[in-house]
């Protein structure tokens, strides 16, 4: 037989698990490439070598140029490339999952597509962030008001912890500049939460826009899982940024968003919540980086092998 041509796919076990990856890298006015199995970034300093199979999100950046090699190895390994505008603050595009399972997706699917699981999910969701609260008995209109007043006062108490001037959330998405420093950070850490939680989402193999609590979005299950953490990581570390004075916000920001999600184990954290709305209490957390094998629904419960002739077992 012909030798296949191009450079042998890694070998599943030759991969990090989606919790156990670096988060993310942002990339900018450079030339990406591969060299083995690891991605280089190249612009007039030098060049730098990336491990793929260790990376959650590469976030390309304006003036980015990738070549079909590395994208080759981003999909096989599993690692989400998202394409972002300038300072990393807007979404155009992402990549492939890493997971060879759909039973998460068909979770979630069920899940979102019947009204009282979709609101049970929904309850749990908030409940994860007021601890100690029952929120079992509240509805929807009741669980955002109480949310919103929540948000406001962490924004409250991080102006008055870092000595931050703060009105509102104000911000331009077509003018990332004319906000002021303090929205212009919370712009660049809610957009790297989201492309870190984006990483995780598809890399289990879920659906980005099947959300529970928002919908109508191509993302809204990523602002779904990134909401549960939004006030813990990105704004806290948004007015740090804003209260330092620096020059570049968005770039600073980042970097410090990265620190934070290293330090705080965040892919493990959100992996281990996705299980948690997704699956009965009582079935394990699997690893879903099973071998490729395509399976047909028989009518029922049962299923049957894929890439096979049945042919046989019916009379015409």
């Amino acid at each position: 037989m012909a030798k296949i041509p191009g450079v042998r796919p890694p070998d599943l076990s030759e991969l990090t698990r989606a919790q156990d990856r670096m988060t993310f890298l942002y990339l900018e006015r450079c030339v990406i490439h591969r060299e083995s199995n690891a991605i280089t970034a190249t612009d007039e300093r030098g060049t730098i070598h990336i491990p793929a199979a260790s990376l959650g999100a590469l976030l390309l950046g304006p003036g980015t140029n990738v070549s079909h090699a590395a994208m080759t190895l981003l999909a096989e390994s599993g690692s989400t490339a998202v394409w972002v505008g300038e300072r990393g603050v807007r979404y155009y595009a992402h990549g492939r999952s890493l997971a060879r399972s759909s039973r998460l997706l068909q979770a979630q699917a069920e899940l979102v597509t019947n009204r009282s699981s979709r609101l049970r999910v929904a309850r749990e969701m908030y409940a994860m962030r007021f601890p100690g609260e029952d929120t079992s008995g509240l509805t929807m209109q009741q669980l955002r008001g109480r949310e919103g007043a929540r948000v406001r006062r962490t924004y409250r108490e991080q102006a008055a912890l870092h000595g931050v001037a703060w009105d509102k959330r104000r911000y331009d998405p077509d003018d990332f500049s004319s906000g002021d420093p303090i929205n212009q950070a919370l712009s660049a850490a809610t957009t790297s939460m989201y492309g870190v939680v984006h990483a995780v989402v598809v890399a289990l193999g879920c659906s980005p826009g099947l959300g529970f609590v928002h919908t109508g979005h191509v993302r809204s299950f990523v602002f779904d899982v990134a909401d549960l953490y939004k006030a813990e990581y990105a704004i806290p570390c948004a007015f740090e940024i804003a209260a330092a004075g620096y020059a570049d916000v968005a770039a600073e920001t980042r970097r410090a968003m990265r620190d934070r999600f290293r330090d705080g184990r965040i892919l493990e954290r959100c992996s281990r919540d996705i299980h948690h709305l997704l699956l009965p209490a009582d079935e394990p957390e699997a690893d879903d980086l099973g071998p490729d094998v395509v399976r047909l629904w028989d009518g029922g419960s049962r299923t049957v092998a894929g890439g096979t002739s049945w042919d046989g077992e019916v009379d015409w």
